[in-house]
């Protein structure tokens, strides 16, 4: 588990360099997804809510991705609530791929914050991407940085199936208020790169 994470970390600093965002890792075999949300919740809730992900993993009605118009999404959020794509229709929702351990994922979660406040039709969803995190780990993080949105850990090697799996972190899907897929970002996004996206449509 160390040497993965020093490998992740390495193609991070690389990425960071060169293009501003991190390399993840090739993902192999699946296991069952967990997930996580926003800052307000406490060690004991993240470790509640990620024992009932693992009964619920997210999931999709996709039978090819490559051919959804619509893209589905359905997860367990830290609060043990339920984030549906399907129900976010009339709203524009940025799905946010990242890890911990990615500088850029968190140097951007202001600007998404930010953004999300500022837009009352716009939502934030944050889909932590890394293997075996536990709760102690998430909670931690979640009091020190505060994302303002809700956050899902997934399973690396089982992403959702209408969502590419990630290769570069962050990676984000503007999905607009139709539920049709609007932009796909990679790397780091600004304020700004969100505004724009939303008043070009």
């Amino acid at each position: 588990m160390n040497f993965l994470r020093s490998i992740q970390w390495a193609a991070c600093a690389v990425a960071v360099a060169m293009l501003g965002a991190c390399r993840q890792a090739p993902a192999p075999a699946a296991s069952p997804a967990a997930v996580a949300s926003p800052a307000s919740t406490t060690a004991g809730t993240v470790r509640q809510c990620l024992h009932q992900a693992k009964a619920s993993p997210a999931s999709s009605n996709a039978t090819n991705a490559k051919d959804k118009p619509q893209p589905s999404l359905r997860v367990t959020t830290l609060d043990c609530a339920t984030f549906d794509l399907a129900g976010q229709r009339g709203r524009w929702v940025l799905v946010n791929f990242w890890a911990t351990w990615c500088g850029p994922c968190i140097e951007e979660m202001p600007a998404l914050t930010q953004f999300a406040k500022a837009h009352a039709n716009v939502t934030v969803l944050g889909l932590n991407t890394e293997d075996g995190i536990d709760a102690a780990t998430l909670d931690g993080f979640l009091q020190k940085y505060a994302p303002g949105y809700p956050i899902a850990v997934i399973d690396p090697y089982d992403p959702p199936p209408d969502f590419d799996p990630p290769r570069v972190l962050p990676t984000s899907y503007l999905i607009d208020p139709d539920g049709r897929l609007a932009h796909k970002f990679l790397g780091p996004i600004t304020f700004k790169d969100l505004q724009q996206q939303i008043q070009s449509r």
